[in-house]
């Protein structure tokens, strides 16, 4: 159950067409992250999958079924949204049973259902507190056990993280990653936050305009971007790209590297340049160098502190072997 299948599906708001002919599989109990810019379709393409949005051309399967017309209450699926949209007059348990009451279930299985979803989430404790005597983070939990009650065939997110605060993302992360390894359910993540996909997803859908640039695992795409748009989007801090004369020494239009394989010395090197603003993370130091061959700084990663400060010159050397090269159409030369 929760196999997801695309094929040549399209979507369009008049004239527009916002989401190109596209075919993607989902396979049962993945984690499924698509990524990319605003705009990019990304939401666009999950509210297709939850039937909120008419598809233009092509279908849709769940489960080999053809669900292309079917309405959203009956795909199997459960959607949680960047709002928590909990009714604040009920009780974490009233919010909780409600889509069960509407589906007609018994009293005895609503409870059932509700026990063992507060317990994976850690609200038993809360059943009986309003939603306006809970944090964000536990009213986001709230909306999460009213999915699982239902038993979808898949989980679909979209942004559920944009309305927490950097500790409770972090948190809240986590939770939805461990709820995963638990249920073994299908699940589709939407994002505009490139860690959460490379932290969260089995698999990553890299958009753009609509497009599928790239479909991987986290490591295939950090390691093996197959355009500069890929490459440019996964990773932080962002690959450093060096294109003309640099470039074609190495036989490509562009080279990449990202900014932890970079070395950096007082002595000699590759490029010397002048360090600009340094950000000190205690486990790390990233700060940028200004060379004057170059259109861009470099953005350079090290363990740690690095006695440098901003206006000293220093030198910075590539690991050849972490080279990314890329024609002039912005793809990867193998």
């Amino acid at each position: 159950m929760g196999r997801i299948t695309l094929d040549q599906v399209t979507k369009s708001f008049g004239d527009i067409e916002v989401i190109p002919p596209l075919d993607l599989t989902i396979e049962n109990g993945e984690f499924v992250v698509f990524v990319g810019p605003s705009g990019c379709g990304k939401s666009t393409l999950l509210r297709l999958i939850a039937g909120l949005e008419d598809v233009s051309t092509g279908q849709i399967r769940i489960d080999g079924q053809d669900a292309t017309r079917v309405p959203p209450a009956k795909r199997g699926l459960a959607m949680v949204f960047q709002s928590y949209a909990l009714y604040p007059h009920m009780s974490v348990r009233k919010n909780i049973a409600f889509p069960m009451r509407m589906a007609g279930l018994d009293k005895a299985e609503q409870d059932r259902r509700i026990d063992d979803a507060a317990r994976v989430l850690n609200l038993t404790d809360y059943l009986d507190r309003k939603p306006g005597q809970l944090s964000g983070g536990q009213r986001q939990r709230v909306a999460i056990g009213r999915a699982i009650v239902r038993e979808p065939a898949a989980f679909l997110f979209d942004e559920p993280l944009s309305n927490l605060d950097a500790a409770l993302r972090v948190g809240m992360r986590l939770e939805i990653s461990e709820l995963h390894e638990r249920l073994k359910t299908t699940m589709v993540y939407v994002t505009h936050d490139q860690v959460e996909a490379m932290t969260m997803a089995d698999k990553i859908v890299v958009l753009q305009a609509g497009r599928i640039e790239q479909v991987g695992s986290p490591l295939d795409l950090y390691r093996s971007p197959r355009n500069l748009f890929v490459a440019g989007f996964i990773g932080s801090p962002k690959m450093n790209f060096i294109p003309g004369a640099e470039a074609e020494a190495h036989g490509a239009a562009t080279i990449g590297i990202r900014p932890e394989h970079l070395s950096v010395s007082n002595e000699s090197g590759a490029w010397e340049g002048t360090v600009g603003v340094s950000e000190h993370l205690g486990s790390d130091t990233f700060f940028h160098v200004n060379v004057p061959s170059l259109s861009d700084p470099l953005t350079v990663r090290v363990s740690g502190e690095i006695a440098v400060r901003y206006g000293d010159r220093v030198f910075v050397s590539p690991d050849l072997a972490n080279l990314h090269k890329f024609d002039a159409q912005g793809l990867r030369i193998e």
